[in-house]
């Protein structure tokens, strides 16, 4: 399920639906080989910098974080940096939130592009370019010179129930 929390604003629901995402989300899933449901919450810099903070004890809002549970898992997506990376990188704001949502459904997978020598990267690579998506988050970090350090990651923590529940009920 992909849930709009609040919904981004100033974007046509004709550029960016739910339905539109969760179907990238499927196939992206498929391709990842990730089982179970994902449920994808986009929010903004706010909610993203409340969950970064609390599971990661960084205090800044991040771009994408992933929390996987033995079956599937949940993404979080930051509305406003998926915007202005979209902005920035000269393509649509669907295209950004579906890099991101690979992104975060590589690391469902297990994969941790800080510490695997470039597998997480080269996955992503193939299937940004087998999804027909633009450059994605680790070349666009190292193509700027950022270090993929940078690049948020949850490996054993998922996102509180009682946080999906009321994502839900605002729908």
């Amino acid at each position: 399920m992909v849930i709009f929390d609040p919904p981004i604003t100033g974007v046509s629901t004709s550029s960016v639906s739910a339905a539109q995402l969760q179907r990238f989300a499927r196939r992206a899933q498929k391709l990842a080989e990730v089982q179970g449901e994902v449920d994808i919450l986009i929010a903004t810099n706010k909610r993203l910098r409340e969950l970064n903070r609390r599971f990661r004890r960084k205090d800044k809002p991040t771009d994408v974080l992933s929390f996987p549970r033995p079956s599937g898992g949940d993404i979080a997506i930051s509305a406003q940096i998926a915007r202005d990376n979209a902005q920035r990188f000269g393509h649509s704001l669907a295209s950004e939130l579906k890099i991101l949502v690979l992104h975060g459904m590589l690391h469902l997978a297990g994969y941790d592009h800080e510490s695997d020598n470039g597998r997480m990267a080269r996955v992503e690579s193939r299937l940004r370019s087998q999804l027909k998506l633009p450059a994605s988050l680790i070349d666009r970090a190292h193509s700027s010179g950022e270090s993929s350090k940078a690049k948020p990651k949850i490996k054993t923590l998922r996102m509180p129930a009682t946080t999906k529940r009321a994502a839900r009920s605002k729908q």
